[in-house]
């Protein structure tokens, strides 16, 4: 039998929501999943979650927009010595406002959260996994990905910079092995966020009209078992209702 090998994913929120659902996939599959976001809290939930289904999970309090914060998950992936197969950047701020109303503050915020800290996770994340010359980088973008409509202007500015970004990381370490991936997620997800913050919007769509958690996962993992002869770098992913 050969080494376990290990997930990160950043951005882990609410037991219903795509972070912690990765997390649990990939620990379903075998992987040593370490967890990361802000909430200590929601950390402890989901890695309490992972272990009744009979996996394994390591948390990691860090603010994707901190290099301290990341590098320090970094550095407890490495001191537990598992081979880093898969990692996901799932930070997913977004603030609407009219772009007269936004203040310098809150665009920057979004680009940080949305884009720096995806380039700081990208860099230790790649160099984790240089030396085996193979291993699955995803980043998760959204509808704004590709067109700024208000008012998310400043939100589709950072997630085209990080569209951007996944683009020129999979040019240069495809040939080293690396799979870099962008996620374009078109629609809304049938999760506690959606739920909470567009309530109204989130019950108009009904159960058809939503992306279910666990088949994005199962998304994910397909395109990470992929073989390199065939490699997808970007898709998009919408219910069969959602208009495009």
């Amino acid at each position: 039998m050969g080494q376990q090998c290990s997930a990160v994913v950043l951005g882990v929120g609410p037991e219903r929501g795509l972070g912690a659902t990765l997390a649990k996939h990939f620990a379903n599959k075998g992987l040593h999943v370490f967890i990361a976001g802000r909430s200590e809290d929601k950390l402890n939930q989901v890695a309490d979650s992972i272990a009744n289904s009979g996996g394994v999970a390591t948390i990691a309090v860090a603010d994707a927009t901190k290099e301290c914060d990341v590098n320090h998950l970094f550095e407890t992936i490495k001191l537990q010595g598992f081979p880093l197969s898969v990692a996901a950047y799932n930070v997913d701020s977004n603030i609407p406002e009219p772009i007269l109303d936004t203040e310098t503050e809150t665009f920057t915020q979004l680009w940080q959260q949305n884009c720096l800290g995806a380039f700081l996770f990208a860099k230790e994340a790649i160099t984790l996994m240089k030396p085996n010359n193979k291993g699955s980088l995803f980043f998760t973008g959204a509808t704004s990905s590709l067109r700024a409509k208000p008012p998310f202007t400043s939100f589709a500015s950072a997630k085209a910079a990080l569209r951007a970004l996944a683009q020129g990381l999979a040019r240069e370490f495809s040939p080293q092995g690396i799979h870099v991936v962008h996620a374009i997620i078109d629609g809304v997800i049938n999760g506690d966020r959606a739920e909470q913050q567009f309530s109204e919007y989130y019950k108009s769509k009904g159960g058809e009209g939503l992306l279910k958690l666990e088949a994005i996962a199962e998304t994910y993992w397909s395109i990470h078992c992929q073989h390199p002869s065939a490699w997808t770098h970007e898709f998009d992913l919408r219910p069969f209702k959602e208009p495009f």
